[in-house]
């Protein structure tokens, strides 16, 4: 499956726009990446356990959008876009959306 954040596929040529496609995940945080991240905020740093957490809601998230891409039967997603919101204290929402697409090889 090709994914991209362009509305066109460099070579190819959309042949059928199936729609839109979506996929999220919410994630709550962790009572010890809490602790660890109050630590870091004395002493300064990168928050790596957000960061691995935010890496793996945005892994899942993708998954689910390009299963749904999957079943409309497209080869492609273009425009892809990642956004968050706060969901409630604690958690948050990490969403992946496109535009699921058919595309074949430009001059075919």
């Amino acid at each position: 499956m090709i994914v991209v954040n362009t509305e066109t596929v460099a070579g190819y040529t959309v042949r059928e726009v199936k729609g839109l496609v979506q996929g999220n995940t919410i994630r709550a945080k962790h009572l010890g990446r809490d602790v660890a991240a109050g630590l870091k905020n004395i002493v300064g740093g990168e928050l790596t356990g957000y960061t691995e957490l935010l890496i793996e809601a945005r892994r899942q998230a993708l998954e689910r959008m390009l299963a749904q891409a999957e079943q409309l039967g497209a080869n492609a997603v273009v425009n892809v876009r990642f956004t968050t919101s706060a969901v409630t204290q604690g958690a948050a929402e990490l969403y992946a959306y496109g535009t699921a697409v058919v595309v074949g090889p430009e001059g075919r």
